[in-house]
C-alpha cells in the first residue's frame, strides 16, 4: 500500500507584477496556514517518509515552514518536475519515482494537485485550496504501477479548517 500525501503551497503575495512566478514569496495568512498544516500533519501522525517541492518559492517555503512547525524528520528535496500545473505530468512522474518510499508527500501548485488527486480517485473534482493537504492511498506496492481511479481518498483538509 502507497500513501501520497498532496499538499498546495500557501497563500502567495502577487503584488509585484515583475516578479517571477518561480520567485513569489507567502503572504502572512500563507506563512500561517503552512505551520498549522505542518502541525496537523505531525499531530495526527502522518508524517511522510519523504517530502518533494516544487522549485517555485512559495512551495519550497510551505514546505519548509510545515517541517519546522510539526517538527518533521524525514529526508526533503526540491523537484524540478514538481513545477507544474498539469495533472499529466504529475501523474507521469509517478512511474519515474521507483526509488520513493511507501508514504510519499509532494508539495505544488494548483490545478495540477486537485486534478491529480481526482484522476487518482476516479475522475472526481476536488476543490483545493490554498495550504490544503489531502491523502490518497493507492492498493499497490510500486509508484510505477499506480494507475488512474485505483486510489481511496482518506482525507481532504484545508487550514480554514483548522482556525488559521
Amino acid at each position: 500500500m502507497l500513501r501520497l500525501i498532496l499538499f498546495r503551497h500557501g497563500k502567495s503575495d502577487r503584488s509585484d507584477p515583475l516578479l517571477p512566478d518561480r520567485e513569489r514569496p507567502l503572504t502572512r495568512r500563507g506563512i500561517r496556514a503552512a505551520r498549522a498544516m505542518g502541525r496537523f500533519l505531525a499531530s495526527a501522525g502522518q508524517v511522510p517518509e519523504l517530502a518533494l517541492s516544487s522549485p517555485a518559492r512559495r512551495a519550497a517555503d510551505t514546505l519548509a515552514l510545515a517541517m519546522e512547525a510539526g517538527d518533521w524528520s524525514c529526508p526533503s528535496r526540491i523537484e524540478p518536475a514538481l513545477y507544474t500545473f498539469e495533472a499529466a505530468e504529475l501523474m507521469g512522474y509517478l512511474p519515474t519515482a521507483q526509488a520513493l518510499p511507501s508514504i510519499l508527500l509532494i508539495t505544488g501548485h494548483q490545478p495540477a494537485l486537485g486534478e491529480l488527486a481526482g484522476r487518482l480517485i476516479g475522475a472526481a473534482r476536488l476543490r483545493f485550496p490554498t495550504a490544503a493537504m489531502a491523502r490518497i492511498d493507492l492498493p499497490v506496492a510500486r509508484w510505477g504501477t499506480v494507475a488512474e481511479g485505483s486510489g481511496e481518498l482518506r482525507w481532504l483538509v484545508p487550514p480554514k479548517l483548522l482556525s488559521v
